[in-house]
Parts: C-alpha cells; sequence; structure tokens
C-alpha cells in the first residue's frame, strides 16, 4: 500500500512536474496519487509562496510567466490535447488556401495533416514547420530574419520586410497567454511577427489549449478582436467565454 505524503512531500513533488512546463490538476492528481481537491489546496499553499503559478486546469513554475520553455519541453505540455486540436484546425484548410503557420507547436500538427490537400502555398517562420513540409509537394516560403532558438523561429525586421509583402487566406498562430486583452508570449519580436501576420490574413485562427486560459505573458501579440475562431480543446470559464461571444469569435472545440 502507498504511503500517504504529506504536504510538503507532495509539493516538492508538483515542483519536480513543473520543471518539465506546465501540467494539468489531473497529471498532477496521477502523479502524486491524490484527489485534485489536494492538488489544488497543494496549489494554492504553493501560489501563495511564490513558488508556483495557477492557470485554468493546472499549474506551472512562477518563473514561467516571464520564461519561455525551449520547443521540446512546449511539444509535451498538453501533447494529446495539441494533437486533437491541429486535427481539427487542419480541416479549415482547403484546396487552393494561402496558408501562413507561426511557430507554435500546437500549429506544427497541422503540418502532418496536409498530405491530402492540394495546390497550397504555405508560409511559415517556423523551422520546424519548414522541416515537415519540404516533402509535401505545396508551394512553401520561409521567411527570412534573425533565428529565435526557443522557439526555432525566424523574427525581426526582415521577417516584417517579407510578411508585409504578402497575403494569406488563412493564418494559423499558437500562444503562450489568451487573456481579455488578447494574446500574448514573452518575446517582443515574436509577438510583433504574430500582429503583423493578423493584419495581413483574411481569416486569424489561433490553437490554444485551455490551460492558455486568463494567462498573460510580457509582450502582447494582438487584440481579441484580431482573432476570427479560437480552437481549443475543452470551454472556457463561462466569464471567458462571454468575452470571446461578444468579440464574435467563433469557438470550436
Amino acid at each position: 500500500m502507498r504511503r500517504k505524503l504529506f504536504s510538503a512531500e507532495r509539493e516538492r513533488l508538483i515542483l519536480e512536474e513543473l520543471r518539465g512546463g506546465a501540467r494539468s490538476l489531473d497529471e498532477l492528481s496521477a502523479r502524486l496519487g491524490v484527489s485534485t481537491a489536494t492538488v489544488r489546496r497543494d496549489l494554492l499553499s504553493m501560489e501563495k509562496s511564490g513558488r508556483a503559478k495557477r492557470v485554468r486546469g493546472g499549474a506551472m513554475r512562477s518563473d514561467m510567466l516571464t520564461g519561455e520553455p525551449v520547443f521540446n519541453e512546449k511539444r509535451r505540455i498538453k501533447d494529446r490535447e495539441k494533437e486533437l486540436i491541429s486535427g481539427k484546425a487542419a480541416e479549415l484548410i482547403c484546396d487552393g488556401d494561402s496558408v501562413y503557420l507561426d511557430g507554435g507547436s500546437t500549429v506544427l500538427g497541422i503540418c502532418r495533416r496536409l498530405g491530402g490537400k492540394k495546390n497550397l502555398s504555405i508560409t511559415t517562420n517556423s523551422l520546424m514547420a519548414a522541416s515537415e513540409l519540404m516533402e509535401t509537394g505545396h508551394n512553401l516560403f520561409i521567411v527570412g530574419g534573425k533565428f529565435r532558438p526557443l522557439s526555432r523561429t525566424i523574427v525581426g525586421c526582415l521577417t516584417v520586410k517579407t510578411i508585409s509583402s504578402m497575403n494569406f487566406d488563412k493564418a494559423f498562430l499558437g500562444t503562450m497567454g489568451l487573456a481579455g486583452d488578447g494574446i500574448s508570449t514573452t518575446d517582443p519580436e515574436e509577438a510583433y511577427t504574430k500582429e503583423l501576420v493578423m493584419k495581413r490574413a483574411k481569416k486569424v485562427i489561433l490553437l490554444a489549449d485551455s490551460m492558455k486560459f486568463g494567462t498573460a505573458y510580457f509582450a502582447v501579440s494582438g487584440s481579441l478582436d484580431d482573432i476570427d475562431v479560437i480552437v481549443t480543446d475543452k470551454k472556457p470559464s463561462a466569464k471567458f467565454a462571454k468575452i470571446i461571444k461578444n468579440r464574435r469569435i467563433e469557438l470550436i472545440f
């Protein structure tokens, strides 16, 4: 029979789990072998002491609000939900579309679902996405500029020049945070690139798992008014769902 853990032991294990990125309540509950109610109490204590930050449905390290995990870490966070979201988002792409794919780890999943599409023109600032798309036969345009190692994307003034000369039928964007004032990330250059893409696209589709709701980071990319569709895994809180409805944003689960 498993020994009951003291609160200090549980909190130490929670911190170890959060080193790998944000975790849901269910994931932490399973890891510790306790109820989600117990995890919530532990997280409340950890938030008061500044060691963790509660977000909708889970938690992350406090330093993740100013820092950013490397790309491979982000891919492992809620990976099953991201696969479902990217699969649903790929259904929105039609033959002949001009599409922009940004560097989000959820957006990357779309690349593996374009084999059955025809005559797409795909622009991306993500080296990971470009690698996935090389053998698809679609028209592929890779944005130039400064390499950003954390996200494995291209950003900066040269990126702006390229994107400013293009138009897109649909832009698929990821985000680190999604709050009432819009989407946000940790890097101003990354944020500005996303904001510019929004202005060049007829339809902006945001891919965001439910843990992003209510979370804000340093650099705001654009307002909710710039977004046409949000594809997510769970229904947001009643308060945030009302905000989305008032902005006439289509919500897809």
